[in-house]
């Protein structure tokens, strides 16, 4: 094992006690039957009960198939984030056609007719035909579409009503679920925007309840397709009801570049105001779930032998395309440009902390790699992963990662603490496993050698935990970042911790480094500075695997050697598992064959520090 900088490798446990937080972990993206894509694709069934239930460790009945199942280790907290946009329509057209909606004469023979016809498409296993038909086309210009509001299909009438009643009983369910101090049910629902196929999706999570969720409609593309229409509707919802909302970015990967852009989706370059009110409404962004990752890509960090991970290259539209990452699809070049956008506007728009998710349409929370469900309900069986969406080159269930979760350092399990805890940016994301991590940076801090709570506490107080921010201090030699890492208890060992580095010269230009920081075994880096890799048990025969190699824990205190007091710079901690059977891999022994063609077998997954941020100057 490596001897870090200024300190010896350091096994210790995570610490729960450390200024009074305890480590949560949860999910705050996950869609019922209430949402038209979930219906659409066999989700007949599991509404929000269904999952909170799961999330609970109860046992419940998958809505596909009908086993039943159950999650290995519970959660702490959930979010039911079910789409705003014909939030309940669709489930309701299938089920009642008009009954129970005041329409008039033509709205009411359309609502039977897409009834009747959503009967016949589902039932007959096409209903994956109708959510593609509603789609934007992969030749539409994502500006010229927002500006035209090409939203659904005029075949569906309004059913406010429907939509209402949804809104309302998704916010009951939590009520009767949430109980603080032991399990946090948080009312929330998903903004779709996608103009032109560009995904801007938001998740809004609010620490209000049930009582407060009356006094609003949730805001969905059907209301504007642009961001900052969103931000200025909770700004005004806020106000009104005394509950704060915060706004979650997800699948950054597939926005086509808008998602993190240096302009607005008008065109219009970001201003101060813009910029500060962006990073007051979207604190954290997700960096992981079921449609890839979004941390970066080979192409923008051609020098991270672990950029190529979970990638997903498939637009959300009619129509395939070509994919082409660029740096508003991703985090980490997130984070540097927020960097120079901060160095003209004095604020830095994505000053974002990471967390994780799933995104499941299954009502089934399944981040475990072993128990995973897949994206949609129809792709819950393994004979059905194979089968695209639509054109050949669309995604398969096999496309699709099973991942991911948020990790909140938080004071209390309650609404409040856990919306709190994301505002200040104390969260990190995992792929899945429950992989302990704690940081703290700063410029002075204390070696701990003990797993004493006194010596921790010492630590926060010395420094600044993930996602805050680092004053400049005169004479100070680099930032100092101590962390600790512990294995999922019932998951593989760790291979390495890294630092993630990205600065702004003085030239205006951005960099990024990769700094190995402790690792498991007795490897050295070889003459170029890399680490061999930490070696691979899995058996591809069986799938089974040993922690025979890597690190139950590791932990380090590290120093940057290449500090510059003039430059800007974040930092954030990649830990790395060792290698693990992919769930594609399980699913092709299950139906008899190798692999599964096209997709890795083996994966490391991995955790997500939010970043530190230093500022010259204070």
């Amino acid at each position: 094992m490596r001897r870090p900088l200024f300190i010896a490798a350091l096994l210790l446990p995570i610490l729960a006690s450390a200024q009074e937080k305890t480590l949560l972990w949860g999910d705050t993206h996950l869609h019922t039957t209430y949402s038209s894509d979930a219906f659409a694709n066999n989700n007949l069934l599991a509404d929000p009960d269904t999952a909170y239930r799961y999330a609970q460790g109860l046992p419940v009945v998958h809505p596909y198939h009908h086993a039943r199942l159950q999650i290995e280790t519970p959660l702490d907290f959930l979010v039911v984030s079910d789409h705003a946009e014909y939030m309940g329509v669709i489930r309701h057209l299938y089920y009642n056609g008009s009954d129970g909606v005041e329409l008039g004469f033509v709205d009411g023979l359309k609502a039977d007719f897409v009834g009747w016809l959503l009967r016949r498409r589902v039932d007959a296993g096409r209903g994956r035909e109708l959510f593609m038909s509603v789609l934007p086309k992969s030749t539409d210009d994502p500006r010229e579409a927002a500006a035209t509001m090409r939203v659904g299909s005029s075949m569906i009438p309004p059913m406010l009503s429907v939509e209402a009643d949804t809104w309302r009983q998704i916010a009951e369910t939590a009520d009767r679920y949430n109980d603080p101090g032991r399990f946090t049910a948080l009312i929330g629902w998903e903004w779709s925007s996608i103009p032109g196929g560009a995904n801007l999706h938001r998740v809004v999570m609010t620490d209000g309840d049930a009582r407060s969720a009356r006094k609003y409609e949730p805001f969905g593309l059907d209301d504007s397709q642009y961001p900052e229409d969103l931000w200025q509707w909770l700004a005004a919802t806020a106000e009104e009801t005394g509950d704060d909302f915060i706004a979650i970015p997800h699948n950054a990967n597939i926005s086509k570049g808008y998602m993190f852009d240096e302009t607005t989706l008008r065109g219009e370059p970001l201003s101060e105001e813009l910029a500060s009110v962006r990073s007051y409404w979207e604190p954290v962004a997700e960096i992981t779930q079921i449609k890839g990752d979004s941390e970066t890509h080979p192409a923008l960090s051609p020098d991270d032998a672990f950029a190529d991970f979970e990638n997903y290259p498939f637009y959300i539209q009619q129509g395939a395309s070509s994919y082409t990452p660029a740096a508003g699809d991703f985090l980490r070049p997130a984070l540097l440009r927020g960097l120079v956008l901060e160095a003209s506007l004095g604020v830095n728009p994505y000053q974002l902390g990471f967390i994780g998710s799933t995104d499941s349409h299954t009502s089934l929370s399944s981040a475990e790699e072993g128990n995973f469900h897949g994206k949609l309900a129809t792709d819950s069986i393994p004979e059905n992963k194979t089968n695209r969406w639509a054109e050949e080159e669309g995604p398969s269930g096999w496309a699709m990662s099973a991942s991911g979760l948020a990790a909140v350092w938080a004071e209390s399990n309650t609404r409040e603490s856990i919306l709190e805890a994301m505002r200040r940016r104390e969260v990190y994301a995992t792929t899945g496993p429950r992989i302990g991590v704690r940081l703290f940076a700063g410029w002075n801090l204390p070696v701990v050698g003990t797993d004493s709570a006194e010596d921790w506490q010492a630590a926060a107080a010395a420094g600044v935990p993930m996602g805050g921010e680092l004053a400049a201090t005169d004479g100070a030699a680099g930032p100092q970042i101590l962390v600790q890492a512990s294995r999922d208890p019932v998951g593989a060992n760790l291979d390495r911790i890294q630092v993630i580095k990205g600065w702004i010269d003085a030239a205006g230009d951005t960099h990024e480094r990769i700094y190995d920081v402790v690792w498991s075994g007795a490897r050295e880096p070889d003459a170029t500075g890399d680490l061999p890799a930490v070696g691979n048990t899995v058996n591809l025969g069986t799938g089974e695997w040993d922690n025979s190699i890597g690190a139950p824990r590791l932990a380090a205190l590290w120093q940057d050697p290449d500090f510059d007091p003039t430059q800007a710079a974040f930092y954030y901690v990649r830990v790395l598992q060792i290698p693990t059977p992919r769930h594609s891999l399980l699913d092709a022994l299950a139906l008899k064959q190798r692999e599964a063609e096209g997709f890795p077998s083996t994966l490391q997954e991995r955790a997500y520090t939010s970043p530190v941020w230093y500022r010259p100057g204070g």
